[in-house]
């Protein structure tokens, strides 16, 4: 069973003339890494928002469709009663971030649905831990780098043990090097733990070598959903003004110069490096 579905979604916000998602209609299966890209104002971020119910209840707005997530349908839930399954991180962290110390802001969501005191100790500490900001829990969040910070927002919304965790552009405000350690994170909580992960990201030289599941969306739709590899290899998705990573454009360019480096569409310099080591070994 899908951990999200959602059936012909459409919401138009308070006073907009037009949708900002339309007729959407995707399935993320539990365990997936899901990559959502797509120019500015393309809709990424509305969509995410109706995965924990922030719209239409916070936004208001008029949602039509259907949506269910982990067996829930969000228009009959209320956003604090998602939290418990979805966990939404911010593109600026230090809008999740107001406590006088990191564990603080990493223990708030449990405060607020009564978890007894030692069951909350042990779910921060392994928060801290899973995002390796453990050894700073004391220091004050308005004291730390942009990625500290966007750990201690990480943190916060694993302590709550959520099934999905959705990441809007988590990283914009960082320099590649941090992001990257970011993206690793992430990535880990996916392998290690089977969170489910929906990460809406531009930067795709940086994450795509991490999905399993791709979106593509333009003007409010789905373009294009499904495997990483085929999508970033279609020149529809070029097209669309996708920022297609510059090992998948090398290696297409290099196919077309005659050098066989296998079927397989690269999606990272490093997938890239490997296939040029095999296509240039030498042949007995």
């Amino acid at each position: 069973m899908a951990i999200i579905e959602t059936k012909n979604l459409t919401y138009t916000y308070p006073g907009a003339t037009k949708p900002s998602i339309v007729d959407v209609s995707i399935k993320v299966e539990k365990g997936e890494f899901v990559l959502i890209t797509g120019p500015s104002g393309c809709g990424k971020t509305t969509l995410c928002r109706t995965f924990n119910g922030l719209v239409p209840h916070f936004y208001q707005g008029e949602l039509k469709g259907e949506i269910t997530v982990a067996g829930i349908d969000t228009l009959k839930h209320h956003t604090y009663e998602m939290a418990k399954h979805v966990g939404l991180v911010f593109q600026n962290p230090e809008n999740q971030l107001f406590a006088l110390s990191i564990e603080k802001d990493v223990a708030f969501g449990l405060e607020n649905v009564g978890v007894p005191r030692e069951e909350m100790r042990r779910k921060v500490d392994w928060a801290l831990n899973q995002t390796g900001i453990y050894d700073i829990r004391e220091r004050s969040p308005h004291e730390i780098s942009g990625g500290q910070q966007q750990r201690v927002a990480i943190a916060s919304v694993l302590a709550m043990e959520p099934e999905v965790i959705v990441l809007d552009e988590p990283t914009s405000f960082l320099d590649p090097l941090s992001a990257e350690k970011i993206f690793e994170v992430i990535y880990k909580l996916n392998k290690e733990q089977g969170i489910t992960v929906i990460l809406v990201e531009h930067r795709l030289d940086l994450t795509a070598k991490y999905s399993n599941h791709l979106i593509v969306m333009d003007h409010g739709a789905v373009r294009l959903e499904g495997d990483p590899r085929k999508i970033l290899a279609s020149e529809e998705t070029r097209l669309i003004g996708v920022g297609i990573p510059k090992a998948t454009l090398l290696y297409q360019m290099l196919k077309k110069e005659g050098l066989n480096l296998g079927d397989q569409t690269p999606l990272s310099s490093e997938e890239l490096a490997d296939q040029l080591l095999e296509a240039l070994k030498p042949r007995d």
